[in-house]
């Protein structure tokens, strides 16, 4: 999508010059001067945008990975403690048998 963005927005950029150099008889240098600042702001754009989606997907691929590791401590945790209680209650029902 930002690909298309950026393509869209260069074509932009070399139709108005063309445009602008045909009617108003400009001096090309600026013409490109000034086309080719709007191609590098639309550049730098795209790549903060693109950095920004990176950045999001990091923070949420960590959320993820910081819920499960918590998930797995207290799921370890539950069974410690159901293996011990298990293990009394045996105990407990051995020593009162007997």
């Amino acid at each position: 999508m930002i690909v298309i963005v950026l393509v869209l927005a260069v074509a932009v950029v070399v139709v108005v010059v063309e445009e602008v150099v045909a009617v108003a008889n400009v001096e090309a240098e600026v013409v490109i001067e000034i086309a080719l600042i709007v191609v590098v702001v639309v550049v730098v754009a795209v790549v903060v945008v693109v950095v920004v989606e990176v950045i999001v997907v990091v923070v949420e691929v960590v959320i993820v990975v910081v819920v499960v590791v918590i998930v797995v401590i207290v799921v370890r945790v539950v069974v410690v403690v159901v293996v011990v209680v298990v293990v009394v209650v045996v105990v407990v029902v051995v020593v009162v048998v007997e």
